[in-house]
């Protein structure tokens, strides 16, 4: 238990323990990265060595014991996306009335504050920031020596944001407030100037692979080295990969390239399409399968662009250097383009079977 279960970004991790070290933990922050790079478990960690009640040293520097009172409540914070579901669920079995006053927010410790997007424009909301706004300037911390408001997303109504900003320009002295980002332009210029940013960075796919090792040593080379690819340098995603899964997707997704850049057989294509159903299932099915998609352009682009040793895709070299053999820039791009409009069709409810076979069948004519 401790920092040196988080892995990679050590002069990050170091900065900000160096902060707990001196007592100047920044008062408003935001924690940059790809989804999976461990924003989300950086935050929990450096509120814990904050608020640690019995903390300890590990090389040289504060670190949290995860045992105490204030480290395990902390804790529980940590299945986030099974806390947000439960709120909601609880939401919804409020009364009408109530439930249009009720904004979903995450709270295992009485001084630690998680505010998620709330559903079902999955945004953060002005209810949810003038909950935070009393938390941090009228009461003091109960329990803790200093108390965290950690944002899970950059998502912000505008109102939201422009309250949350009004925080930024007068901090509070004993909160910390934490936004979390994969990409801090969607944030405005003036709560990006209010904030110090820490950038984490994708792990290098050897360290990764590494460490799918030592967590999964069932795991085979070739899967380790694909898993690593797949999940662009992000630790939290890596080691939750459903490889199976994605590999059924992509398998779909050859199908419908194969169909678009080779002999048409549409025999092959309706009769994978024609599994793709509607309801909650059929939704993840089709995400999944467009995810694939998506990968498989970019690396027929890496292709085409000279560069093969990028691609993600690495058991499927040959095949992909095939497909993309004769392709140009512009095909690229319509299909690009035909993939953001199935995605967008999808969200409208559109007959998921027709909407694949119209965009294989697009793609043959760009």
């Amino acid at each position: 238990m401790g920092f040196q279960n988080f892995f990679g970004n050590t002069a990050i991790v170091n900065q900000l323990r160096e902060s707990v070290a001196h007592n100047r933990v920044p008062q408003s922050m935001i924690l940059a990265g790809p989804k999976g790079a461990g924003k989300y478990t950086l935050a929990l960690m450096l509120a814990r060595a904050v608020n640690c009640l019995e903390p300890t040293e590990s090389s040289g520097l504060p670190d949290f014991c995860g045992h105490c009172r204030n480290c395990q409540r902390i804790g529980e914070a940590e299945p986030l996306d099974d806390l947000t579901a439960a709120a909601i669920e609880a939401r919804e079995e409020l009364r009408d009335v109530d439930k249009k006053e009720t904004r979903i927010l995450i709270q295992t410790h009485p001084d630690i504050i998680i505010i998620p997007p709330d559903p079902p424009q999955l945004m953060i909301k002005l209810g949810q920031v003038k909950h935070v706004i009393p938390a941090a300037y009228y009461r003091p911390p109960i329990e803790a020596k200093r108390s965290f408001s950690i944002f899970t997303s950059s998502n912000f109504m505008k109102e939201a944001a422009n309250s949350l900003l009004k925080v930024l320009e007068e901090p509070p002295e004993n909160t910390s407030l934490i936004l979390l980002t994969e990409n801090p332009q969607e944030l405005l210029p003036t709560i990006r100037s209010r904030a110090l940013i820490y950038r984490l960075a994708a792990l290098p796919f050897a360290e990764l692979e590494t460490l799918i090792a030592e967590r999964k040593p069932q795991s085979s080379v070739r899967d380790r080295m694909l898993i690593a690819r797949l999940s662009e340098g992000a630790v939290g995603r890596a080691l939750n990969f459903d490889l199976d899964a994605y590999l059924t997707s992509r398998q779909d997704a050859l199908v419908i390239l194969r169909t678009t850049l080779r002999e048409p057989d549409y025999t092959a294509l309706f009769k994978t399409t024609e599994t793709y159903r509607g309801g909650a299932d059929g939704q993840e099915k089709t995400a999944q399968l467009l995810r694939a998609m998506n990968r498989l352009l970019e690396d027929l682009l890496l292709v085409m662009a000279g560069t093969p040793e990028l691609i993600r895709n690495i058991d499927l070299t040959q095949e992909i250097a095939k497909l993309a053999d004769g392709l140009t820039l512009e095909w690229i791009e319509g299909a690009a383009r035909a993939l953001a409009q199935t995605e967008q069709g999808m969200r409208r409810n559109l007959l998921r079977s027709l909407s694949l076979d119209s965009m294989a069948v697009g793609l043959a004519q760009v």
